[in-house]
């Protein structure tokens, strides 16, 4: 490996890397006016931490945590990465499954792969995690040492997936491979309202989203926004069983422990907004969101009692509600969701870097990222076409 003067080693345990060393590199502090987030709680010590010490990730999981720090010679810690070492391609948001039954197909072997990236959370972000008061070339270290695991494990591939604009810009400069995809998320305008909110759409969505919205009305809910001091492990009982019914039912296998969540509210409170319908006092769905300074991020959401459009008034209408009470500047709702669109979330591309150790992987996925970006932009194009935005 190059010569930099850096350490630069691999940690199996985030508790091992002191949490305000970490969070110096992960959401270092940044003005209003520099580009993306001021503050993401994916990024932070303490929401990692939950996923390691409640076993959500580690043995078993097929999410095997190889963290990369890179240190100054003094031994302080000048950037990072969280890297996990993976044994299939679940939980990630960016679908390779072809890419490996294609590889393996051909006699190679695909698993482990290193992944960079925030588990089970389709969220864009630093992942590059470099301290505001790094030396010049933490990061070309923190690069050179993420390549360096994926050569000295001998594994397949490397992985940076929902990386923000800036860090996307670095590794394809760097020679990764790079991926398009698309996201919903919903901006806030300057609304002093949701009926500003409203306002700004066409005639036809403005009634239809009223008439959505009526229909919970009309089944005598009461819902409530629960954050802080106000949770309780009551709360997070409930929205576990409501967690477990949804990933029962969609994903077969639910990834998160009882503990995550609880884990979360000790030490994460006041970035955990849970939005909670009762019915005649009994807590029957809730959709669980984290708070950044600039965006409200939904995550998790689930129901005892599947009414008609609960689910777009827990996740999407009460999101857009809070972020314009908070003055948050937009809403990202997670991965895939065309249905978020005629609801006023606006389509915006994602992207992830890539780089293959087999020359014959890494142009078969070169080839195949590029027609799907194609594809991408042609969507994105139809999309930005058809906005259920009032036309100017």
């Amino acid at each position: 490996m190059k010569s930099v003067p850096f350490r630069i080693r691999q940690v199996e345990r985030i508790e091992s890397i002191p949490a305000s060393d970490w969070d110096a590199c992960a959401n270092p502090p940044a003005s209003d006016a520099e580009a993306g987030e001021r503050f993401n709680p994916f990024l932070s010590h303490a929401f990692l931490a939950a996923l390691e010490t409640t076993g959500s990730v580690g043995k078993g999981t097929g999410w095997h945590p190889a963290h990369v720090v890179v240190e100054t010679p003094e031994g302080r810690l000048a950037a990072c990465a969280p890297v996990y070492l993976k044994t299939h391609s679940m939980g990630e948001y960016v679908f390779d499954h072809g890419l490996a039954e294609a590889f393996e197909r051909v006699g190679g072997r695909y698993y482990p792969k290193a992944q960079v990236a925030v588990p089970f959370t389709p969220v864009q972000g630093h992942r590059l995690l470099v301290a505001a008061d790094a030396p010049p070339g933490a990061r070309e270290a923190l690069a050179l040492g993420l390549r360096a695991l994926r050569e000295t494990m001998e594994l397949s591939s490397l992985h940076i997936t929902f990386p923000d604009s800036a860090d996307q810009a670095f590794l394809e400069h760097s020679g990764f491979i790079p991926r398009k995809g698309h996201q919903f998320h919903f901006f806030n305008r300057g609304y002093q309202s949701f009926d500003d909110f409203l306002a700004a759409l066409s005639s036809r969505k403005r009634k239809a989203i009223r008439k959505e919205r009526a229909e919970v009305q009309a089944a005598g809910l009461t819902i409530e926004w629960v954050t802080g001091s106000d949770l309780t492990e009551a709360h997070w009982d409930a929205f576990y069983a409501f967690y477990m019914d949804t990933g029962a039912r969609k994903w077969g296998r639910p990834y998160l422990k009882r503990a995550f969540f609880s884990a979360l509210g000790a030490t994460l409170a006041d970035r955990v907004l849970l939005v909670v319908a009762r019915r005649e006092g009994r807590m029957i769905a809730g959709a669980l969101n984290l708070i950044g300074d600039d965006a409200l991020y939904g995550r998790n959401w689930g129901a005892l009692e599947h009414l008609p459009c609960l689910h777009f008034e827990l996740c999407y209408y009460q999101a857009i509600e809070f972020a314009i009470a908070r003055g948050l500047k937009r809403v990202e709702a997670g991965a895939q969701g065309e249905h978020k669109f005629s609801r006023g979330y606006e389509a915006v591309a994602t992207w992830s870097a890539h780089e293959f150790a087999d020359p014959r992987l890494a142009s078969a996925a070169k080839e195949f990222f590029a027609r799907e970006a194609q594809a991408v932009d042609a969507i994105l194009a139809d999309y930005a076409e058809n906005a259920p935005f009032k036309k100017e």
